[in-house]
């Protein structure tokens, strides 16, 4: 569903319409899932947050404004609620045990990725192997189809920086 396309399903939402919203899920729920696993790094977390974007996007679409970024302001929400989350619960990603998170990232791996055990050793490397900006970037494009130059928009950073992190990461993926 391209930029056009979602900003038309959200107008629907706004007028009332719950098909559109159940389309604009279908649509995003991917996107939405991946960005929230990279920050929160738990299964369950990421799955609240899911859960609670699409309530936001509810709530809130009769004060959307399109500028032709609809997935932007989409992963603003989850974004705002994933640190809404570290907020409330006062959780800390470099609190929990390395065990911990190995063990929630293989479970996570084996539920969001249904590719061959070989791309699920990737993502495995990826996830472990970058920075959490770098992971980001790498998410956004390559699960999420977003063009660098629309992550650099999202993420407020030069297009430069983005396509520069983004090659860092490929490279300490190559590494392995």
């Amino acid at each position: 569903m391209n930029g056009a396309d979602l900003d038309i399903c959200l107008s629907r939402i706004a007028d009332g319409d719950i098909d559109a919203l159940e389309q604009v899920y279908i649509e995003t729920k991917t996107a939405v899932y991946s960005f929230a696993f990279s920050i929160l790094k738990n299964a369950s977390d990421a799955e609240d947050v899911l859960q609670d974007t699409y309530i936001k996007i509810y709530q809130g679409v009769k004060g959307y404004r399109s500028f032709g970024k609809p997935m932007a302001w989409i992963l603003t929400i989850v974004r705002n609620l994933c640190m809404a989350k570290f907020n409330r619960e006062n959780h800390y990603i470099k609190e929990v045990s390395e065990i911990v998170i190995e063990e929630n990232l293989q479970e996570q791996l084996s539920e969001l990725w249904k590719g061959t055990p070989e791309d699920k050793i990737l993502i495995k490397e990826l996830m472990e192997s970058v920075s959490e900006e770098e992971r980001h970037i790498v998410i956004l494009h390559a699960v999420s189809g977003f063009k660098h130059r629309e992550i650099a928009e999202f993420l407020d950073m030069p297009l430069a920086t983005v396509l520069s992190k983004y090659n860092r990461a490929i490279k300490k993926l190559r590494n392995f």
